[in-house]
């Protein structure tokens, strides 16, 4: 039987990489989205709304999955509303799935807030885990969005009897315009901005981050890892973190960033200077430098999220995570992290995202 997975949420940074690489894994691969507006050759694009189960039904009346990757997410205002709506998507698409009895895995991704609390509650004193991360750790005593989809999957998995993974990327670096969590983009852009004007590359983030020990997650390997879950015995119904296998300092990463673009950096000094506070007022210069440069995207608030770069850089201690679970299961794959930002920065360059 050909496997026919259903990737939801194909226009995001996550869903648009793993639905590449279904397809050259020679999986039917649907994409659905509200607005699925991906250009994928033997990708087949499905437009529903997760909040809507008329939608879906109608979306999905010709589709039967065999393996169904929920990539997606909505936020809102408070932890309440956002466990309220994430769940409902989560559990809407299940429901209609179920009748056709063709699943018989479903792929959640969630990530490291996980362990480390919702954006409410985002690394505080109190919440704060012991790193480097495992999977084992226990869930916070505190809302959180990220467990409420988890329970969604764990009910429809117990009813319809197909098995389960939860993948827990870290920062996930890789191009999607308009993705709301997207640190390497909104690096690129930052970067492009202070080449743009002979400004130094400033460090946003705390004294934890900077001297401490992080790691990250290319796309790509997210993508094979969520792949490698699915069709893997040994790792149905269970949670993985998923990093790219190297470990880095910022104090190291940020100057190599720099000098990619060929520009002055400024490390951690004394204080956090967020980089929401750095881009405030640049639409109007980001409009320019497109005009110039003939970009695609003038719209900045389309390709930067600093808002969510200065959630993860300025955490008050160091973050990485332990992949032992994954290796002792046999999933050996590995991205140096340098060349994950590099390789993007290239990409943009040539998309006509920033300036050559």
């Amino acid at each position: 039987m050909k496997n026919i997975a259903l990737v939801v949420g194909v226009s995001g940074i996550t869903g648009s990489n793993l639905a590449k690489e279904l397809i050259s894994e020679d999986f039917t691969t649907y994409g659905l989205s509200r607005n699925p507006d991906i250009d994928l050759m033997g990708l087949q694009p499905l437009t529903a709304d997760l909040l809507n189960e008329e939608s879906l039904i109608t979306a999905l009346q010709d589709v039967a999955p065999t393996h169904v990757f929920f990539t997606t997410w909505m936020r809102k205002d408070t932890e309440t509303e956002n466990i309220r709506v994430n769940s409902t998507m989560v559990r809407n698409l299940l429901k209609v799935l179920s009748p056709k009895r063709s699943v018989q895995h479903v792929a959640l991704v969630t990530g490291l807030k996980h362990y480390l609390g919702p954006f409410e509650d985002y690394a505080k004193e109190g919440f704060l885990p012991e790193t480097p991360l495992r999977e084992e750790h226990p869930r916070l005593n505190i809302d959180n969005f990220y467990y409420a989809q988890e329970d969604e999957v764990y009910a429809a998995a117990e009813r319809d009897g197909f098995t389960w993974s939860i993948h827990r990327p870290h920062t996930v670096i890789g191009e999607a315009v308009g993705n709301q969590m997207n640190m390497g983009t909104t690096l690129a852009v930052y970067a492009s901005i202070c080449k743009e004007t002979g400004s130094p590359f400033v460090w946003p983030g705390s004294s934890a981050q900077w001297n401490g020990i992080s790691d990250v997650t290319d796309v790509r390997i997210l993508a094979k890892h969520l792949i490698w879950a699915a069709t893997t015995p040994e790792a149905h119904n269970e949670a993985f973190n998923i990093t790219n296998g190297d470990i880095f300092r910022w104090s190291w990463l940020w100057k190599k960033l720099a000098d990619w673009f060929g520009i002055e950096f400024l490390g951690y000094s004394d204080t956090i200077r967020p980089l929401e506070q750095q881009m405030e007022g640049k639409a109007l210069l980001w409009q320019s430098i497109t005009d110039r440069y003939g970009l695609k995207e003038p719209n900045l608030k389309k390709l930067a999220s600093p808002w969510h770069t200065d959630l993860d850089l300025g955490r008050p201690i160091e973050v990485m995570t332990d992949m032992s679970k994954s290796r002792k299961l046999g999933f050996t794959a590995y991205q140096s992290t340098k060349d994950s930002f590099f390789d993007l920065f290239e990409q943009l360059r040539e998309n006509r995202i920033i300036p050559k």
